[in-house]
This record gives C-alpha cells, structure tokens and sequence, in this order.
C-alpha cells in the first residue's frame, strides 16, 4: 500500500467517523425533586423510541439522533415535564413537581400491553383520559359515565329513570357500538352489544382510570368499535400498606359507605386489595328507589423480576325501580320527578317495573417479562349474571289474571386475551395475539308475586299448534340479587313466555407493527375473527329440532396511521376499515330460530386528521372525522299510546306497555370536528374546555319490524332515511371548567356544558327524529383535605349538578309535529314522548384515609 492510498483510507475513515459524531448527538442532565435528586426518572425523546433513565444521583445521558427536539421527563407520583433541547447544550437541572394524581405508569401496575391505554402513544389519535381523583370528585351518586361528560362527541343521558339507567353515545354511536374493556376483558354484551351501567354500579368505586378514545383509538383486540373505545382499569393490588373509609350523602335519601384496605407488598411476595360498599336511595324520578352493594378484591403476587401474577374479583348486585319516557304535558303539568310506571294497586301508588342484577366478574392477569425487548402478558377471566327485569303480566287464559313476572337474563361467559410485544429495535417494534371467548346466554320468564292469586296458568305454544300445551304454576321466585343463584326457575312448567338459550364462540387474531424515528411515526394493525352463533329455543320446537343451524361469520379489520413531531407540534391521520359480524340478536327473526336474510356484517369506515400542541402552560387537541357504517342493525323501544294502540291490534298491545322496533339494512354518515384543551397560566389553577361540531346522518331504505312486549309481530314497514339526522346525540357541543386552589388543600371546580342539535330517537311511525330544545348546564364543587399525618388524611367533597336548575329534555322516542291547536312548549308539541333529565342534586362524602 503506498502513501497515497494510506492517506486516502485515513481520510475517508476520518470523514465517516466524522460523519457518525455529528449524527449522534449527547444529552445531560440532572433530574431533582428541588433537593433530592431523582433515581430511575425516565427520559423520552418525543416521537421517538429512544429513552433512558436517570442514576442513583438523578443524572442522566442520551444520545440521539436528533439535533433538536423536546424530552418528556416522567416519574411516579410527579407531573410529567416537557424541556426542549439542541445539539451540544447542556439540560442543566431539571426539576420535577410533586402531582396530586397517580401517574399511569403507578396506575397500570398488571396487564400493561393488554389494556391498549394511549400514553404518550407514538401514533396518535383522539383520546381523553380521567385519572382517580377526577373520577372520585365528578361522579358523586351518578353512574361511571358521569367521569366523561365533559368530553368532545360524547352525550350522556342522566339517570333519570333509575340507578344504572343511564346512556351514553360517542361520536352519534349508542354504547352497543362503543367497544367497553375492563382490565383488557370486553365486557359489550355478546347478544346484543349493550352495556347496562346498573351492572356496573360499583366501576366509579374500583376504576383507576377511564380512557376513553374516540373513533379508530389504538385497541389491539379484533373487535369493531364503531364510536370508540372506552377502557376501565380497576385498581391493580395496591403496593403500599393502608385503606380508607367514605361516606358520601345526596339527595333524595342516598348513602353510601365504602371501606377499603390493603395490606402492601408483604415479604413473601403478596399484596391483597379489598373493597366494600354498600349504598342505597330514594331515586330522583318518582318509585325509582334502589339498593345495592360492591365487592372487589385483588391479589397480586411478584413471582420474581421477570413474573408478576394478579387475581381480581368484582361484583355489584342490585336492584332498582324503573322509569321511562313519559308524555312532555305530564312532566309540566305533574313535575320533572314525573313517573308514567307508577300506578294504584289496592289503593297504594305502586311501581312495579324492577330491575335486579348481579354479575361477578374475575380476571387473572399474567405478565412476563421475557427480557429487556419481550414480553408477553395474558389475561383469563369469566363471568356469570343472574337478574332480569320485572313488570305486571296477565295470564294467558280467558280470566286475564294479573301477576308480576321478570324476564330472566342469565349467562357465563369465558375468555382468554393473550399479547406478545417485541422491541426489533430502537424504531421498530411489534406485537402479536389472540382473542378467545365462549358465551352461553339463557332467556326466560318467571313469576315473582302472584298478587293474591293461587296460581296461573300459561300456555307453551309449539310451532305446530296441536302440540301446544297448558301449565299451571304456582311457584314464586325472588327479586333479590343476591338470592337469584338459588331461587331461580328450573322446571319446565315455571318458566312461561319463553325459554331459549343463546351460544356464541368467538376467536380472533391480532397484531401491529409500529415505527418510529426522528418525529416521524406510522402503525399498523389488523385483525382477523371467526363468530359462530347458535340458538336452541326449549319452547317452541319439539325434542331434537330445538338447536338451529350453526351461523358462522368471518370477520376482520384493519388500520394504519401516520404522524410527524416537531418540539410541542403533532399531526397525524389514522384510516380503517370494519367488516364486522352482526350481533345474535339480529342473526335470529322472530324469536325463533329462523335465520335473518337481511344480517349482512356490517361495513364501517373510518378516517381521521389530528393536531395536537403539548407546552408547559396550555395543551391542545383538534380533530377531524368521517366514519361511514352499512348494513347496520338498529333497535330501540318506546310507550304505546293511544295512537299506537289504534294502529296495531288492541289485543296485542295496551298504552304503556313497550313496543320493540329493529330497522335492518341502515346506512349512516357521521363527519365532525373536535377541540379540546387545558390551560395552566399559574400554580394551582387550571383551565379546560372542549367543543365539538357534528353532521350525523341516515341514508338510503330501512326496513322496520316492530314487536311487543311478548315478541310478537305487530308489523313491516319500510322507511326512506335519506337525510333523517341521527338521533340520542347533540350534534353540537362546548363547554369548560375550572379547578383552583385557594389555598393549599382547598379547591373550588365548575363546569360548563351547552348542547345543541339534539334530536330524539327515530320512531316507529315516522321516518323524521324530533329535534329538542337547546339547553346548558352549570356543575360545581368544592374540595378540602385536613391533613393529620404524612399517612391520615381527612377529606370533605360537595358537588352540585344543574347548579340553576334548568328543565330540559334529554331524549325523545316519538316524532309528533305542532299544529295550530296543539300545546306546545319551545315549540315542541307536548304530547311528544320525552325524558326529562335531572333538576338540581347534590352529594356531600368525608373519606377518612389511613
């Protein structure tokens, strides 16, 4: 080699290795707390992958690719802290502040790659998140939906005709199309999809964390949300030694007292959790009394480093008394508190519609720590339900015997959700899993007081009409929740109406593979399943022809997004695509074992473009949406009235019963914009607020079959939806709040909520929906803590919902116009059938922690 091409090498060698220094750039810094310095503090470049931590002393070193960016410092129990950085220019100090809330990473101890909850998600979307302390303070005595009320394209209905009877849309999505998890375990109903809230009365006790996101979201599970995706992570076995104890008062007699303690992380590897509450009430709307209790227990056990195993156990039996939508003329003529299921039984004002549930649900979480770039982590749970709901019944024979009867609802369910994550490398990672369920539903009704009669007799009416058969019963079975796992009906003659069982395996297969480097992020995911459905119905069809044919549907989806960080600057777009399988109830007509021509899988798709701006003092987020949905299968119910009643057949229908309506074959368009932000202009205070604009519309033919109350026929009509606006959703809203601290443990909160372009459900008579009046609402609290020692505290909330107590209509379920001689009020005609929300009420707890 001559000196030429030595100096050549050299030179080149040089220029690389040059060129190498100059791509890696090194950060430092220090991480305190303003004395102590912090150990194990993690440092994130933002929108990229790589991180490190900090020392026993709080220092820390980086390198990155990067010449200029921002770092996202974060430990436990502190507030998150953004400093931007460049090339060669020391970070200095950095100190992080002391936070009133946990941070996720405390939150989600158990199942952290299963519970598909967005932090500082690389490829973002549109999400809200509300920690412990917000869902304790905003709650009160409201359902857990209370928690997200103040949330873009999100509609909560109050509770108004019972404990639990709330609802809630996302996006113009009724809950059966919003994808519920809890600790990883879908929790939808796998007939129908829907969520009753009463059977969840204890997930504002034991919730740690609701998430809630909007559109796509980022769930890895092969199921189809078509509004969202809505996660509940309960409290993981709490690591620290302590409890506490709360009494919370409202209004119309409600109280509740819980009790809870842990015992922390013992020497031999354990930590058990446990919660109790027992609570009950008057209800706001007249006869909706109700009472109930909540269980949770969780047992963690860290195996060693590499294993952590946890066991939890819930459950929240109640019951309750029931409203409904009543005529508008008699809640202004009658009161708010108005209930049309009140009636004179032997002279005493009497309700009988009830509803009572109990439904244990446990979850063994297995995480597993395979190495530094692996793990996998898998969760087995199970969950089985006793309850229905009562109403009065007359027998079938001529005598017309009155009775109170419940629909039973009753199931055991199975599954298994496993993931396995991967880090390729410093950009690159993936995860891989599956999704296994077994669901068995059973369906019949039983007596629960014969009103003075000695028995009944009913009639089980065959297909074949000279194999029909008269019982007689005289057996009467309990309403109490708790009794239900013992005293329910079993025997052929004590079970009347109907009696069939719904079974559904499901299984699917998921997977993502995510991208990051210099800002720059992209994901994909997509998922594959396979739903097997079967009905065998013990009423109708004699020995050996009860099961029906097995349906088995195919379904999948698919998603993918992209995104660019710059400092506190984010964009991204997110597009999928659903091809998702219909629900039971829709596969089956007629409640019978006839296959449904019309039960097509649903098509949705879905596109988004966001913003989103993260500083020190003030945070913002914009999005934009379009999801299109065909196929859809809608149902709902609503009051005969006279004119009902005088459409169909008087002796398969009375005013006041319910008429059941499903529309196959409708197509709706849902587009909007959404804005959400947080302000911190100073210590102690903090500005929020939120809009959002919605155009959610039907289109094209429905086809509407309308039932009553014993599923029988009543008619076929067939609709033009064609502009129609979806209904059970304003499509305009905004609103803000407050939080600030007047002194150091006393803090004053209000909100702020206008809604508008509200209309009522799409009626069975009409092909139009009912738009509402406009209205808004002021809520307020008031916190203060007394503290005794660094481990006992003493901590008094009030809040106060409808602060002005403002009369408004929350919902409808007919379409009737104003003529010239009709009574109106805000130009809606008052024979309209609405549900009138809450006046003015208010909750007061102390909670004692030790």
């Amino acid at each position: 080699m001559n000196k030429n091409s030595t100096l050549l090498y050299a030179s080149m060698a040089f220029m690389l290795t040059s060129n190498v220094a100059l791509a890696q750039q090194v950060i430092t810094g220090k991480v305190t707390n303003g004395t102590e310095p912090i150990a194990g503090a993690t440092i994130m470049v933002a929108g990229s992958k790589e991180g490190t931590s900090t020392d026993a002393e709080g220092n820390f070193k980086l390198t990155t690719n990067q010449t200029s960016g921002q770092l996202q410092i974060k430990f436990l129990g502190h507030e998150t802290k953004q400093v931007n950085f460049s090339a060669n220019t020391p970070i200095g100090t950095i100190i992080l502040v002391p936070s009133g809330e946990q941070a996720l990473d405390e939150i989600l101890v158990v199942g952290r790659t299963l519970l598909d909850v967005a932090e500082d998600r690389l490829t973002p979307i549109a999400v809200s998140t509300i920690k412990r302390d917000v869902i304790e303070e905003k709650v009160g005595g409201q359902d857990i939906t209370a928690a997200l009320i103040n949330t873009p394209s999100v509609y909560v209905t109050s509770q108004a005709k019972g404990f639990g009877e709330s609802s809630m849309t996302t996006r113009g999505f009724d809950q059966s199309n919003t994808a519920f998890l809890l600790n990883g375990q879908p929790i939808n109903g796998m007939d129908n999809g829907r969520v009753y809230w009463s059977n969840w009365n204890g997930l504002s006790d034991v919730a740690s964390l609701v998430q809630i996101q909007r559109g796509l979201g980022s769930s890895k599970l092969a199921i189809s949300s078509v509004g969202g995706t809505v996660n509940f992570i309960t409290k993981s076995t709490e690591m620290q030694q302590g409890g506490f104890v709360k009494r919370t008062v409202g209004n119309d007699m409600y109280r509740k007292t819980t009790v809870a303690y842990n015992t922390g992380l013992m020497k031999n590897g354990l930590a058990v959790s446990l919660m109790l509450t027992d609570w009950k009430g008057d209800g706001y709307m007249n006869q909706t009394g109700g009472a109930g209790q909540t269980y949770f227990l969780s047992v963690g056990y860290k195996v060693n480093d590499k294993h952590n195993l946890n066991l939890m156990v819930t459950g929240a039996p109640q019951w309750h008394m029931q409203g409904y939508t009543a005529s508008l003329k008699n809640f202004l003529e009658k009161g708010r508190k108005y209930n049309d299921n009140v009636s004179i039984i032997n002279g005493v004002e009497t309700n009988v519609r009830k509803n009572f549930y109990h439904k244990p649900v446990a979850n063994f979480n297995w995480d597993w720590k395979i190495s530094e770039k692996a793990s996998l982590a898998t969760v087995l749970y199970a969950s089985m339900a006793r309850g229905g709901g009562q109403s009065q019944r007359t027998d079938a024979t001529k005598a017309k015997v009155p009775y109170l009867a419940a629909d039973m609802n009753n199931h055991q369910w199975y599954g298994i959700v496993s993931n396995y994550n991967r880090k390729l490398n410093d950009n690159l990672s993936f995860n891989i899993g599956f999704d296994l369920r077994d669901y068995k539903g059973t369906h019949y009704r039983q007596v629960t007081d014969l009103l003075g009669a000695p028995s009944i007799t009913h009639e089980v009416k065959m297909l074949v009409p000279s194999q029909s058969q008269l019982y007689v019963t005289s057996n009467v079975f309990s309403t109490n929740p708790w009794k239900t796992w013992t005293n329910s009906a079993t025997a052929k003659e004590d079970r009347i109406a109907w009696e069939y069982d719904q079974i559904i395996r499901y299984g699917g297969l998921f997977g993502q593979i995510e991208y990051a480097k210099n800002g720059f992020t992209a994901f994909f995911q997509g998922s594959i399943s396979e739903q097997q459905n079967i009905r065998e119905d013990y009423y109708q069809y004699e020995p050996g022809k009860q099961k029906s044919d097995a349906v088995n549907n195919f379904g999948y989806n698919a998603k993918g997004g992209l995104s660019y960080t710059l400092a506190g600057h984010t964009i991204f777009g997110n597009a999928g695509y659903y091809s998702r399988q219909p629900y039971q109830n829709n596969i089956f007509m007629n409640y019978a074992n006839d296959i449904n021509p019309f039960a097509y899988n649903e098509k949705i798709l879905g596109l988004e473009l966001g913003y989103k701006f993260t500083s020190k003092y003030f945070d913002a987020n914009l999005n934009a949406y379009r999801t299109t949905w065909e196929n859809r299968v809608t149902s709902s119910s609503f009051i005969a009235s006279d004119k009902d009643v005088a459409k169909y057949d008087p002796n398969l229908i009375a005013i006041g019963e319910l008429i059941y309506q499903t529309n196959y074959g409708v197509k709706q368009d849902h587009k909007g914009l959404e804005l959400d932000f947080a302000a911190r202009p100073f210590k102690g205070f903090t500005l929020k607020g939120f809009a959002s604009v919605g155009d959610w519309k039907y289109d094209g033919l429905a086809k509407t079959i309308l039932r009553n109350e014993d599923r029988i026929q009543l008619g076929i009509e067939e609709k033009d939806l064609t502009g129609v606006k979806v209904g059970d959703a304003a499509q305009t809203t905004f609103g803000g709040g407050f939080k600030y601290f007047i002194i150091k443990d006393l803090a004053i909160d209000a909100d702020y909520r206008y809604h508008d372009r509200l209309y009522g459900a799409l009626p069975s008579n009409g092909s139009q929906t009912l738009r509402l009046p406009s209205y808004d609402l002021v809520d307020a609290g008031l916190s203060y803590k007394v503290v005794i020692s660094d481990k006992n505290t003493i901590s008094f909330r009030v809040n106060v919902n409808n602060l002005f107590d403002e009369f408004y209509i929350s919902e409808a379920t007919s379409y009737r116009t104003a003529g010239p001689n009709d009574a109106t009020w805000k130009g809606i005609n008052t024979s309209n059938y609405v549900l009138v929300g809450w006046g003015r009420t208010w909750t007061g707890s102390v909670k004692f922690t030790f």
